[in-house]
């Protein structure tokens, strides 16, 4: 189900075009701060940030001629909420991120402990010279002092409205919905 037929379906906030765009908005927006791309690795946090990761990796070496490294990280048994001993740990990391420029791609940032997670997850993994976020969608609500550097789109929500955003890999099409 993509957009309106699905239960609780409020409003549509961004369609395939827009998305495209704020993809390609942050990708620039990357490659700007960092001064390019030398050192410069992304890791998507499972499962819909992993792929926004791979798209954004695709349009930097599209525009830049150059291969971007991408990792996978899952962030379960790194979670303070639902801490799971002996958690499997799905994450596809195949390369050193030490010394590297790391940007933490996820498709949306709320509370700020999904990135928290991420950050103790990447840690675990190598000393990075630099970490960066960035998220699809910002919609406020943090309980940690953590902002995303890079944001496709800012969207206040009521703490009780659930954001989802759909990628076609996972879910057959691209948009971002307020449920």
């Amino acid at each position: 189900m993509c957009g309106a037929d699905m239960p609780g379906f409020k409003a549509e906030i961004l369609d395939e075009s827009a998305m495209a765009r704020a993809v390609t908005r942050v990708s620039f927006e990357i490659v700007e701060r960092n001064k390019g791309t030398e050192g410069l690795c992304l890791i998507g946090l499972f499962s819909r940030g992993a792929v926004l990761a791979q798209r954004i990796a695709e349009k930097i070496g599209a525009e830049e001629d150059v291969v971007v490294d991408v990792g996978l990280l899952d962030i379960t048994p790194f979670r303070d909420d639902e801490r799971r001993a002996g958690a499997a740990d799905f994450s596809n990391i195949g390369f050193d991120i030490t010394g590297k420029r790391v940007v933490i791609v996820d498709d949306v940032i709320f509370t700020g402990r999904t990135a928290r997670a991420a950050i103790d997850g990447l840690l675990s993994r190598g000393r990075p010279t630099v970490i960066q976020l960035a998220a699809l969608i910002d919609r406020g609500h943090r309980e940690l002092p953590i902002r995303a550097d890079y944001v496709g789109k800012n969207l206040p929500t009521s703490r009780d409205e659930k954001v989802r955003v759909m990628v076609k890999e996972l879910d057959g099409c691209d948009k971002v919905v307020i449920l």
